[in-house]
């Protein structure tokens, strides 16, 4: 019997995951807004600082943006509620390659992301106990907060979920109060110029967006664990759109507050912004050592979502024979333990590595490098989504929400596409080098499939 074309594949027909529905509508919430939340908040203010409060403009920009892509996700999850989200909607629409590129662009983005993560830590963990610019010192640090996490995944998806509520709540509602409590001591005299950058006040907002995407990755967690969410053909959408605005809106006050708590000149060189926002609120250091501890708490807890999406994508992928048969072995727990292993390494390589060639600019390196490669699995569902409503198959196609549906998922492919034009020359050369590196993978994989695993 023939093969059925990429194109003719009903959802999740290639990669029917076992389904073990750990995570209900607060777990699923908890990890989408856990794995937004994390080093974004605490870091990237000092880093968009250079641009001056144009980058405000910036974050009110992606908010709008990721709530457009939250529906996206919640809309395409409709359709392939299974494991693997970002990978399942290309390879169903346009074939196994398309497929491949966005897992292995997207699984890029987890691990570097992980290892900018583990960056972020080190400079509250300097406000806790001072490293005293010790590279070595701080590499160990950043090590040590990737592979807590990593060992925590071994327990299992449950655990995973009750380790996202849990940090979440502890590190959403003392973020919440120090934002709303520090703008009662704003001092405007603080927020510096509108534009710094000395460039247009366009290309500052591209520039800045490019770097603050970083903070927004994440609003795709529910749709890539989607095998593991109760009922989520209903579920996904909704914990996407609702951690994205619980998100956005600490996002928002949280970045006014700094921007006004700490002077423009300081905060371009801060290595724990959000602690020296506390401390001009309690004229001490008690406060900065407070944040400092939840900001520790947050990364380390962002990590461990992380952690398990960076494991999750590939072992889709890897059931289809579209990754190395190890990623898609999966332990007691339901985490695919190679996967785990494989992200935690690599992140560690790429510390080592960017802690040698100088720390100053690791997080902005990671970062920027992170926006390219989540924005191609993003452009790449955006277009699936797109081939759908043109295709206007009845079983794939709501009439009614055709307008809608077809508005959402242009914004989102446009907004994509902006932002890896925005990611600027370095970014995008360094991003297609990870990409391209994965087609000999792909290559590899594919000779070794014998005549009768071709489609016909």
């Amino acid at each position: 019997m023939t093969s059925p074309s990429p194109t003719e594949t009903t959802p999740s027909e290639l990669s029917p995951a076992p389904r073990r529905r750990a995570f209900g509508l607060g777990a699923a919430t908890a990890l989408v807004m856990g794995n937004i939340i994390g080093g974004g908040i605490f870091a990237l203010p000092a880093t968009v600082a250079p641009y001056g409060t144009v980058s405000l403009l910036a974050f009110l920009v992606l908010s709008v943006a990721a709530v457009l892509l939250a529906l996206l996700f919640g809309r395409l999850a409709r359709r392939s509620p299974v494991t693997g989200g970002l990978y399942v909607y290309p390879r169903d629409a346009f074939g196994p390659f398309a497929g491949f590129l966005s897992a292995w662009s997207y699984w890029t983005m987890c691990w570097v992301s992980i290892a900018a993560l583990a960056v972020a830590v080190v400079g509250y963990v300097d406000v806790l106990v001072p490293l005293h610019g010790n590279h070595l010192a701080e590499g160990i640090v950043a090590a040590a907060a990737l592979w807590l996490p990593a060992a925590a995944n071994f327990a299992g998806t449950r655990w995973v979920g009750a380790v996202q509520i849990v940090s979440t709540v502890l590190k959403f509602v003392p973020l919440l109060l120090v934002a709303t409590v520090g703008l009662f001591f704003v001092d405007t005299d603080n927020f510096g110029p509108f534009n710094a950058s000395g460039g247009s006040v366009p290309g500052a907002v591209a520039a800045s967006a490019a770097l603050l995407l970083y903070s927004f990755l994440g609003v795709e967690s529910a749709a890539v664990s989607a095998g593991e969410v109760d009922d989520p053909e209903r579920t996904v959408g909704r914990a996407s759109v609702l951690g994205t605005l619980g998100s956005a809106l600490v996002y928002l006050l949280g970045t006014v507050a700094v921007f006004g708590l700490v002077p423009h000149d300081r905060l371009v060189n801060s290595g724990a912004p959000f602690a020296d926002a506390v401390n001009a609120i309690t004229g001490g250091h008690w406060g900065g050592t407070a944040i400092a501890l939840v900001a520790v708490a947050s990364i380390t807890g962002c990590l461990n979502g992380w952690i398990l999406m960076a494991a999750q994508m590939p072992y889709a992928a890897a059931r289809d024979g579209l990754f190395p048969a190890p990623f898609a072995k999966a332990g007691k727990g339901g985490v695919p333990a190679f996967g785990v292993w494989a992200c935690a390494v690599l992140g560690t390589v790429l510390i080592a590595l960017n802690y040698t060639a100088g720390p100053d600019t690791t997080f902005r390196v990671l970062v920027l490098i992170t926006t390219f490669t989540g924005c191609v699995p993003y452009l790449l569902s955006a277009a699936a989504q797109l081939y759908w409503l043109a295709r206007g198959s009845r079983d794939r196609v709501r009439p009614a929400g055709l307008t809608r549906d077809l508005i959402v998922a242009a914004l989102s492919f446009a907004f994509s596409f902006w932002l890896i034009a925005g990611a600027g020359y370095a970014a995008v050369y360094q991003g297609v080098l990870f990409l391209f590196a994965g087609i000999p993978v792909y290559v590899w994989l594919r000779g070794r499939r014998g005549p009768a695993e071709e489609p016909a």
